[in-house]
């Protein structure tokens, strides 16, 4: 697309890879001048919040915007820019940083074990074997994201390869289950499954009728559920052992540009603004920026592009390997520094996490003697029934302290 004459770009892709190729092209084809220099040309940009966000980095590049409500009665709403505030002259940078220390992963997953399934001592419910006719047999079934059907298509000749079938459904054994490789072990332990164990008996796979089976949701839930628990069982572990890779200060964090949103204006954080994620992390910052004259600085965990991006891997309670990232660092003083994890409704993995930032805490304060790290956890209905009685951070500290297991 090499064409000078664009004025408008209207983004719908869902411009969500980590990739930023797509929309820089994009952007970069609106930024050809059409007129010579001393000519005034504005680029109007329309699109998803995902390639909005991506034009509203540029804003840390030094490019200028200029915000225009759409529609009757909307008003213009402006990105909210977090950065190290260290043109504020009221605050001493170095005594509000926080070093974070990074250290290497905890809980692995060993994909040379792939080869060690066993098939023979996997417990699973059995599938029933449907009948179809000869048209069904020549339908495929489109599902969209929610497993809801969307729409058919028929075959008018040949029934697909068996071996593409099975190919896939070990492709998607692998995405299920965040493995990078491993394909040529288990493809025959997916084709062995099916034949000799998914639907109860033993049946020959190429079958017009065992293909059609394996697109019904049920047959398919069996096989991903069965070998997502093998996979896991076998292949992660916990090592017990961790070092020290890196130190990461808050003041050497890139600035982070997000949607329009409430925040604070921040005098104990390094950060000019502090975000939350709904208006209870708001409240809990509020409370450290305006009771806490017990601590020297605190700052949340953005997440992101610029952000700081924290985070300890731990096993979620489906089994996968999944990052955790805590919501704030507390600096009490220059030896001991709390990591917050604050929580509105609880759900299943949140435990999990729990569990896995007080083991984080533990294994750095074995590491060094230097510093001490401390998980705290802050339920919103504990904190709605105490926090008007709470006085300073020492009073949070004790309230919302982990137990020791």
């Amino acid at each position: 697309w090499d064409v000078r004459n664009v004025t408008t770009i209207v983004g719908l892709r869902p411009f969500n890879a980590d990739s930023k190729i797509l929309p820089e092209q994009a952007i970069g084809r609106g930024l050809r001048k059409m007129y010579p220099l001393d000519v005034e040309e504005k680029l109007t940009v329309i699109g998803t919040q995902a390639f909005i966000d991506f034009v509203e980095e540029l804003k840390t590049e030094g490019v200028e915007f200029q915000y225009s409500p759409m529609g009757e009665g909307a008003k213009r709403k402006n990105p909210v820019i977090i950065e190290v505030d260290k043109d504020n002259p009221k605050k001493d940078i170095e005594a509000l940083d926080i070093p974070l220390p990074q250290l290497s992963p905890r809980i692995y997953r060993e994909y040379k074990k792939l080869d060690q399934i066993d098939l023979n001592s996997l417990e699973h419910e059995k599938a029933g074997l449907k009948h179809f006719d000869e048209n069904e047999l020549k339908e495929i079934v489109f599902v969209d994201i929610d497993n809801r059907p969307s729409h058919k298509t028929m075959f008018k000749d040949n029934i697909p390869d068996y071996r593409n079938v099975i190919g896939y459904l070990t492709q998607r054994v692998m995405i299920d289950n965040r493995l990078v490789g491993g394909f040529d072990a288990l493809y025959p332990k997916v084709e062995a499954f099916i034949c000799n164990r998914l639907f109860g008996k033993q049946v020959e796979i190429d079958d017009p009728q065992i293909m059609r089976n394996l697109s019904e949701a049920f047959p398919k839930k069996i096989l991903f559920d069965t070998f997502r628990k093998a996979i896991n069982d076998l292949t992660i572990t916990d090592h017990g052992q961790v070092e020290v890779r890196n130190f990461v200060s808050l003041r050497d964090v890139k600035p982070k540009v997000t949607s329009n949103q409430p925040f604070l204006m921040s005098k104990k954080s390094v950060f000019n603004k502090t975000i939350g994620d709904n208006p209870y992390e708001l409240e809990v910052a509020a409370f450290f920026e305006n009771h806490c004259d017990d601590i020297v600085a605190y700052a949340k965990n953005t997440t992101g592009e610029g952000g700081v991006n924290f985070k300890m891997e731990y096993q979620a309670t489906d089994g996968n390997i999944r990052d955790y990232f805590p919501d704030f660092f507390v600096k009490k003083d220059e030896q001991t520094t709390y990591i917050i994890e604050t929580k509105g409704r609880e759900e299943t993995n949140d435990l999990k996490k729990i569990g896995r930032l007080q083991t984080w805490c533990k294994d750095m304060n074995a590491l060094q003697d230097e510093q001490r790290f401390y998980p705290l956890y802050i339920k919103q209905e504990d904190w709605e029934k105490h926090h008007k009685d709470l006085k300073n951070f020492l009073d949070i500290a004790a309230l919302f302290r982990i137990k020791e297991v």
